[in-house]
């Protein structure tokens, strides 16, 4: 199956510009029930805001958008580029808007709503849906930082650590990379780390897109 990106979890980020506050929200939803519950939420917590904009991309389902009042195009739509830029899907997003008196125009309007989209999505997090190769690393403590930086560099994620005589980390390597990568960590480190396959799943996982 191909892989797909989604919000890691719900989340909040607010900023204030020329005294209007925007306060976004993003939640992860599978159906457009779920994100129209959520829209609704938000609407009763902020009924004294004076707009309340949103959009929402389910997989294979529909993409909505509402100005909820902003002028046509200044604040529904930029903030579903957003995600459509991102590659994220299964997300709804809501931004609340106080106005606060000194207008923005469109342009002003537009940046500040992609803006808060965009905040509100680096809060969340993004996850890949997609076939893992669950591995695990035995390692000397003095190669630890190593094999982060090399399960980093094939789009890894590392699930836990045990601490023992040695180290074993316990990572996720995309289906695709795992045998590439199960081979170049024993030639970087010289064949003492030895990557072990364990299982496969499908499920969504956190990544570091930094």
């Amino acid at each position: 199956m191909t892989q797909y990106f989604i919000p890691t979890k719900p989340s909040e980020a607010e900023f204030t510009e020329k005294r209007s506050t925007f306060i976004g929200h993003v939640f992860p939803v599978e159906t457009e029930e779920q994100a129209r519950a959520h829209i609704d939420e938000m609407k009763k917590r902020y009924h004294d805001a004076r707009h309340n904009c949103w959009c929402y991309l389910i997989k294979d389902g529909p993409v909505r958008y509402s100005d909820d009042g902003e002028p046509q195009g200044t604040a529904g739509q930029p903030m579903l580029g957003v995600f459509q830029k991102e590659g994220v899907t299964n997300v709804c997003c809501v931004v609340t808007r106080y106005f606060g008196g000194v207008l923005l125009g469109a342009g002003g309007l537009v940046r500040a709503y992609t803006r808060s989209a965009k905040d509100a999505l680096d809060a969340a997090g993004v996850s890949a849906v997609r076939r893992w190769v669950a591995m695990e690393v035995p390692c000397a403590y003095g190669r630890l930082e190593e094999v982060r930086r090399e399960v980093l560099r094939f789009g890894g994620v590392e699930e836990k650590v045990d601490y023992g005589a040695q180290v074993a980390l316990s990572v996720l390597i995309p289906e695709k990379d795992a045998q590439r990568f199960a081979e170049h960590l024993l030639d970087v480190c010289a064949g003492t780390v030895k990557a072990l396959e364990v299982g496969e799943v499908f499920r969504a996982a956190p990544l570091n897109r930094e």
